[in-house]
């Protein structure tokens, strides 16, 4: 063996052979650690001894086999289908949005298929897993083996005795690889560790899935270097917040599948459940004949999947030099930017009212396809009117209140008329195409103000 000083900054992984007091990358004071590496001097020529040949991308077999399909349609949709059997996911949340309590539910549902699994946890005692495996799951499968320590030696090991399909580890900062002295959690550690993982996962003889669940910073990203990121095929995000029941589950890379497709789920007692109709979930249900001031809908696509939204606006006297802008489910200077576009060309004055916004489920808005359904949510709320629960607004919104284009436009309004919904209204040169449609009236209008005066017939 060979042995090699180096010294690595714990906060972004930049690599020197001396010791200074700060990091001349990063520019973190205290932040250089010693490292001794210890290197084999025959691995070049055993790469070469054993090295592999190329073969012609037309000739490598892909076929539906080569996926573990859980039980859960929201988790195999963000997933492209399924776990792949030799892939590496990383999934991330905020502390107590439901990651173990997910992936013990994707453990023990893929145990019941005849797969061996192997829950390795450095955060958790086995008592306190079984403790939660008794409140979330109907039974406890025999193919679920359970490991609680911080050694990624042990872990290594465990997965060649158990010989593992699946292999979680919670969390991947909290492991140790013996031949490194750096501490649990500083990037040497962790990439070393994924690095191990992915090597296993990736055996042609005996390929394996690995999931692994990342720490999340304040900022809401996760934590440690990007080259954990590229390591592996699938990143996942769990957001949702603690007050709310709703979770949803998100893909920001996935090399097997689409990235920005969703999966919803709402946090029970007796686990994660997913929902499968999530329009309904996103509706308040009212008699008929009840129209709220303030309610508005609209359809916005996640990923492959349209999702009829209820958004609900509260706009109150201001007494302060300031008033309130609240957005629970979009940025803060998206709101100002609409808030703008009303007063200006939609004649709507707000320089004296509070403005609140939200989406019912506590679903976040991504796409400006939301956009004249937020502004026509904030009329309705001014105006004291309800706009009727069977009209639906779909259209973004420039700054000139020009109703703008938007993606998807088609199956979004084939998706109403299945429903049942009765008006839609939408930019005036949305459509492509003329639908044959039997319950929907689409009503194609070229700017904001035309559609306030359309709707509470202000003219």
């Amino acid at each position: 063996m060979k042995k090699k000083t180096v010294y690595k900054c714990s906060q972004c992984g930049y690599e020197t052979i001396k010791w200074s007091g700060y990091c001349q990358q990063c520019g973190a004071w205290n932040s250089i650690e010693e490292t001794v590496v210890e290197k084999k001097k025959d691995n070049m020529a055993i790469n070469r001894d054993n090295k592999l040949n190329p073969v012609r991308l037309s000739e490598v077999k892909v076929d539906d086999s080569q996926r573990i399909v859980t039980s859960m349609e929201e988790f195999n949709r963000v997933l492209g289908g399924g776990i792949v059997k030799d892939s590496v996911t990383i999934l991330t949340a905020r502390p107590g949005a439901g990651k173990s309590t997910l992936l013990l539910e994707i453990s023990s549902d893929v145990a019941k298929k005849g797969y061996r699994v192997l829950y390795a946890s450095g955060e958790e005692s086995e008592t306190q897993i079984r403790a939660r495996a008794n409140r979330i799951l109907d039974e406890i499968p025999e193919n679920i083996w359970i490991l609680s320590d911080i050694s990624m030696n042990s872990v290594l090991k465990s997965i060649e005795d158990v010989d593992a399909d699946l292999v979680v580890v919670d969390s991947i900062q909290t492991f140790v690889l013996e031949e490194f002295s750096s501490r649990a959690g500083s990037p040497i550690q962790t990439i070393e560790c994924a690095n191990a993982l992915v090597e296993i996962a990736k055996n042609k003889k005996r390929p394996r899935a690995i999931i692994m669940v990342g720490h999340m910073t304040k900022a809401d990203e996760m934590a440690g270097l990007r080259t954990l990121e590229h390591l592996v095929d699938t990143v996942v995000y769990l957001e949702g917040e603690s007050d709310e029941p709703i979770r949803t589950l998100m893909a920001t890379k996935n090399r097997f599948g689409r990235t920005g497709e969703i999966g919803l789920f709402s946090m029970e007692e007796e686990g994660m459940v997913q929902i499968d109709n999530p329009s309904e979930f996103f509706i308040t249900k009212r008699e008929d004949g009840l129209y709220v001031p303030g309610s508005v809908l609209t359809v916005i696509k996640e990923g492959s999947r349209h999702i009829t939204v209820e958004i609900e606006s509260l706009v109150s006297k201001s007494f302060a030099p300031y008033p309130s802008r609240i957005g629970e489910c979009l940025r803060k200077d998206q709101l100002n930017t609409l808030i703008s576009i009303l007063e200006q060309r939609g004649g709507i004055n707000l320089y004296d009212k509070n403005v609140v916004i939200k989406v019912t489920g506590g679903l976040k808005l991504r796409e400006q396809a939301a956009n004249l359904a937020i502004l026509m949510s904030i009329v309705s709320s001014v105006l004291e009117k309800g706009i009727p629960n069977d009209v639906v607004f779909i259209a973004d919104v420039g700054l000139t209140g020009e109703l703008k284009k938007v993606p998807s436009l088609e199956s979004r309004i084939r998706e109403l008329d299945r429903m049942g919904y009765k008006k839609a209204y939408i930019s005036k040169d949305g459509l492509n195409q003329k639908l044959n449609l039997t319950n929907l009236e689409v009503v194609g209008l070229r700017t904001l103000e035309e559609v306030i005066n359309h709707v509470f017939h202000m003219n």
